[in-house]
């Protein structure tokens, strides 16, 4: 035969009740955190990705489009199309630099006493 224990049944209660508002205590701490970093940040002026990648596409279609249209231009011009040129090959340009100076001759100082009579 089983005994009931009405200490035990209280006690069980209270924990799982201290279980339950300690974990209802969790989500509202980390709600209030994830809220605070999301003004912090939004503060910052930093974009979101979907605003970053809607900008990425707008100026890809707006590059595609310069494209058409120069190309469009120089077959109106009756100009050859040129391709871009690459980077590396821009990067790979040698500049060249006149010779350096002769170094002029040194001239005689006056002295200080024939500056102050003039």
């Amino acid at each position: 035969m089983q005994s009931e224990n009405r200490i035990f049944d209280d006690l069980v209660k209270l924990f799982n009740g201290a279980a339950g508002t300690i974990a209802g205590m969790g989500r509202e701490a980390e709600s209030a955190t994830r809220e605070r970093m999301r003004e912090w940040i939004g503060g910052m002026d930093f974009v979101a990705r979907e605003e970053f990648d809607a900008v990425k596409a707008m100026a890809a279609a707006a590059r595609d489009d310069a494209d058409a249209l120069k190309a469009r231009l120089d077959a109106l011009e009756g100009k050859p199309a040129a391709a871009p040129k690459p980077v590396a090959a821009k990067a790979a340009t040698v500049v060249k630099t006149k010779a350096p100076m002769k170094p002029k001759a040194p001239t005689k100082a006056k002295p200080a006493a024939k500056l102050k009579a003039k």
